[in-house]
């Protein structure tokens, strides 16, 4: 395991590598798709109308800054905050989330998940597809994420928008960039990258929908394609030209159903329920989530990353991610401005699903790769040349949050150690995270496998049980 107390400037994008375009038509044809086969259950089928939505946010949030404060620890740790009182009578949160506060009864907060990768690569990797990476540094995924698992699982559901979408900051679209990578599932398991801030008004999402003059020489244009792509002799042996054709079959859906245009397009929206998330990058974000789960998608990535968007200039104290190492922010000053937006969007979302009746269908999951030190140093800060105080990567403890899916809320799984060290009690991993959610879309995690890139079976997790308090 990397020393936690490395500094580093946080995930780094891999600009040379596949971007997500795979449902544009202008990347449909791109080299190295790989067939698969699945050994176990089909994916076909309805399945239950249920889905996810998940929140991540690189870098790292500070546990013991959000859900998990010691105000009885020494000052080095246990920081400059203090914790506040929820709905929920014995659950206390961080004073600077306030509209949590008052919808705790509608979330869960999971105290108690670890794992052993220090570097923001081998976290990314080992959080979001389940297994160690074959390499503890960069993003690049040796097993799917969870996302493009679920993708290949419900292949065979059309709704009229993506099953699998995530949202980035423009310049971040890069399949690597989070460990976003399909692996030996391919990438036609990628998700459909909605790039930029939808905060702003010239906000469009590309490849969705066009006028009925251009949708006939589409049309034209495919089928004279079509005939291209045929085999000049056998079959089609390896299955990749099934698999190039139902990428082209969803972007034509993209392109030419009206679905998908809605479900993108927040001025459909009433502007109060616009302003409730907040008029920012990550509200706005939240609430297409929400619009995409309720239009069919599957899995909904966000990524809460950079909070210095939609007007809010930078904090010369602050840093882009949540990677607070003492050399990167402050950290008490960069919480003070991020948590705000974060709290605004985060609540008005968790409210969201549950006012319009969504909180069956969806499962809200928000956290990001590991937690940060207990205790706290002190450096220089690169862009103050002052000392001033941080925490660095520690994925021996961090803070999850769930929220919906018909499950128990109003409480919190496992505690860490009375410095914010070590789980106490209730030990979970993220596989158990991922198991809850697999059961959640009626996934079969415990039976299903896929071929990897050396023709050996892998089953979709090699661990995990779903967590029982949840219900």
């Amino acid at each position: 395991m990397k020393n936690p107390a490395t500094p580093c400037a946080g995930p780094l994008s891999r600009r040379g590598f596949l971007k997500i375009g795979a449902l544009a038509l202008g990347s449909v044809g791109a080299a190295g798709l790989l067939p698969w086969r699945l050994l176990a259950s089909d994916g076909s089928g309805s399945g239950p109308d249920t889905s996810v939505i998940f929140i991540w946010l690189p870098g790292g949030p500070p546990h013991m800054e959000t859900y998990d404060m010691k105000p009885d620890a020494p000052a080095e740790y246990r920081g400059d905050f203090r914790p506040i009182k929820t709905v929920v009578p014995g659950i206390e949160i961080c004073e600077h989330l306030p509209l949590h506060a008052r919808v705790a009864d509608r979330f869960a907060l999971i105290r108690s998940i670890a794992h052993e990768f220090a570097d923001h690569g081998g976290g990314h990797k080992k959080f979001l597809t389940g297994r160690d990476p074959l390499s503890p540094v960069d993003f690049v995924t040796d097993y799917p994420m969870v996302g493009s698992v679920v993708a290949r699982m419900r292949q065979d559901r059309s709704v009229g928008v993506p099953n699998y979408i995530a949202g980035v900051d423009n310049g971040r679209q890069g399949i690597d960039v989070f460990s976003f990578g399909a692996a030996y599932l391919g990438p036609a398991t990628h998700p459909f990258m909605v790039v930029g801030d939808p905060a702003t008004p010239t906000f469009q999402v590309k490849n969705v929908g066009m006028n009925p003059e251009l949708q006939g020489r589409l049309h034209d244009r495919v089928e004279l394609l079509t005939r291209f792509d045929k085999p000049a002799i056998g079959v089609d042996t390896d299955g990749s030209q099934a698999a190039l054709g139902g990428i082209r079959q969803r972007a034509l859906g993209l392109l030419t159903t009206d679905a998908a245009r809605r479900a993108f397009d927040l001025n459909l929206e009433p502007a109060k329920t616009r302003e409730r998330f907040g008029m920012h990058v990550w509200g706005q974000r939240a609430l297409l989530a929400r619009r995409l789960v309720e239009a069919g998608a599957s899995f909904v990535t966000m990524v809460m990353e950079n909070p210095y968007q939609s007007g809010v200039p930078f904090l010369k104290q602050g840093t882009y991610n949540w990677d607070s190492h003492a050399v990167n922010c402050h950290i008490f000053d960069d919480a003070r401005a991020r948590l705000p937006y974060y709290d605004r969007a985060i609540s008005a979302l968790i409210e969201d699903l549950y006012d319009r009746g969504l909180d069956k269908k969806v499962l809200l999951i928000v956290t990001g790769e590991f937690g940060r030190t207990p205790r706290i140093t002190y450096a220089k800060g690169t862009q103050t040349g002052v000392d001033q105080p941080g925490r660095d990567h520690w994925p021996q403890a961090m803070s999850v949050l769930v929220s919906g899916g018909g499950f128990r809320m109003g409480q919190v799984i496992g505690s860490t150690t009375a410095r914010g060290e070590t789980p106490r009690d209730r030990p979970l991993t993220p596989n158990d995270l991922w198991a809850t959610m697999f059961t959640h879309l009626g996934i079969d995690w415990k039976n299903t496998s896929f071929l990897d890139h050396n023709g050996r079976p892998m089953p979709i997790l090699d661990s995990g049980q779903e967590i029982a308090e949840l219900g």
